[in-house]
């Protein structure tokens, strides 16, 4: 039995795709996986720092980690209509809020590479950026302590009951622009762990989403435990965003999308260009 340390975050997409693969729902093929559920932006640091065999990543921090690790087709968070937003109080244009402070979840997360793909001026000015939790972000909007935030997740959800208004949807402006699906986070597998293993990892990820699929209400006890917070319907509703039949295998257009954001990133100087092949 070889053991794989996996990292996935507490949130109900993830917790949902990788219920059957922890609890032995499904054949793991003398594979034992050993989960550290973190926030993303903690994942992403454990992986630049290769701590870990398998985990979710934002597809920014991947952008510098091609050398290391590779991309499984399944498991990932691609689609339209679920990218993050930027919100505040006062009703700003992005131009304005070039040198107002802003709460990220990360500079390593997808969210905060659309925002400086949308305007580079948000990487220039990194002192008016704000890193926090991604929870953490609509209180300190709503606070005052910050004059915007870049909020993902289930947040999409809760800002307007905190009297907060969307300033750009960056998932909107990222279709618009490319007519593709927006490439959120993947699961990636280290290289070292060889073609074989890695491919046996998404087979086995593959089938713990279907898994899921069909035995919808079977994890929510497992969900729940990790987001005491959200009610029933968020949780679903975050679910149904973020989990689709590109969580099952990424497919061409996924391909393509996945391939438009790393060159769009390169180009931008914001990740290095590397020649290894993306996919396992």
């Amino acid at each position: 039995m070889k053991s794989v340390s996996l990292g996935y975050s507490p949130c109900p997409n993830d917790t949902f795709i990788f219920y059957a693969m922890i609890h032995g729902k499904i054949e793991s093929e003398n594979l034992e996986f050993k989960e550290i559920l973190l926030d993303v932006e903690t994942l992403n640091r454990k992986a630049l720092d290769i701590e870990l065999d398998l985990t979710k990543i934002s597809y920014h921090a991947f952008g510098h980690l091609r050398e290391k690790y590779c991309l499984l087709r399944a498991g990932g968070a691609l689609g339209r209509g679920c990218g993050p937003l930027v919100i505040s109080k006062n009703e700003y244009t992005m131009e304005e809020l070039r040198n107002k402070k802003i709460a990220v979840p990360g500079k390593l997360t997808t969210a905060y590479l659309l925002l400086q793909l949308y305007d580079s001026n948000f990487s220039m000015h990194p002192s008016n950026l704000l890193e926090m939790p991604f929870h953490e972000i609509i209180d300190a909007v709503a606070g005052d302590k910050v004059d915007a935030g870049l909020i993902i997740h289930e947040s999409r959800f809760t800002f307007p009951s905190y009297g907060l208004k969307e300033i750009i949807d960056l998932g909107q402006w990222w279709e618009k622009e490319t007519g593709l699906p927006i490439p959120l986070g993947g699961i990636i597998a280290k290289r070292s762990l060889g073609r074989d293993i890695n491919k046996k990892i998404n087979k086995i990820l593959r089938q713990s989403v279907e898994y899921a699929f069909s035995n919808r209400d079977e994890p929510m006890n497992y969900i729940k435990e990790h987001s005491q917070e959200l009610s029933d319907d968020v949780i679903n509703r975050h679910i149904n965003l973020y989990v689709n039949d590109d969580s099952v295998d990424i497919g061409q257009e996924g391909e393509r999308a996945v391939i438009e954001l790393l060159s769009r990133a390169e180009e931008a100087g914001i990740i290095p260009k590397v020649k290894q092949p993306v996919f396992v």
